[in-house]
């Protein structure tokens, strides 16, 4: 017979405060609804995809916008996509763009929305030939801008 000592019981302790530590993560597990709805496109318009909101963002559905302009720096890029009633997309969003309509994109550099944490002047940008996500001077070289929507779902 095993005999109870102070340090069995400690262990013990850790050991079921481990389980519920565990326990409480599995618990916090985020759920996601996603209701069914009926997108209408516009002329010229795809659907993207889903995506899934982070940190307590909204889900939402992205929708590719029709048009394509080329040579331009990220502050035209920026114009340019609201003037298609849009904005650029993120790069998470390019990433998806990537994945389910890369038919639809010339085989060149797109301007993101995003800039780059570390050094303003620059933005991030995507290659839709072979999907490399990488950054340029905002103020360089001329990149190629898609504007999207976004449909958030409530």
């Amino acid at each position: 017979m095993t005999s109870i000592t102070l340090e069995s019981i400690k262990a013990e302790h850790i050991r079921l405060a481990e389980m519920i530590a565990t326990f409480e993560k599995q618990q916090a597990t985020p759920v996601f609804f996603f209701p069914e709805t009926t997108i209408t496109l516009a002329p010229g318009e795809h659907y993207a995809g889903l995506i899934v909101g982070k940190d307590g963002e909204p889900s939402y559905h992205l929708i590719l916008l029709p048009g394509d302009s080329e040579n331009l720096n990220w502050s035209a890029a920026i114009t340019w996509a609201e003037q298609q009633d849009g904005k650029l997309p993120t790069r998470r969003e390019q990433a998806l763009l990537y994945a389910n309509l890369k038919d639809q994109f010339e085989s060149d550099w797109y301007w993101s929305a995003e800039s780059y944490d570390q050094d303003s002047a620059y933005a991030w940008f995507q290659h839709f030939g072979y999907g490399y996500q990488g950054g340029s001077l905002k103020d360089g070289n001329g990149c190629r801008a898609r504007a999207v929507r976004r449909l958030i779902i409530e």
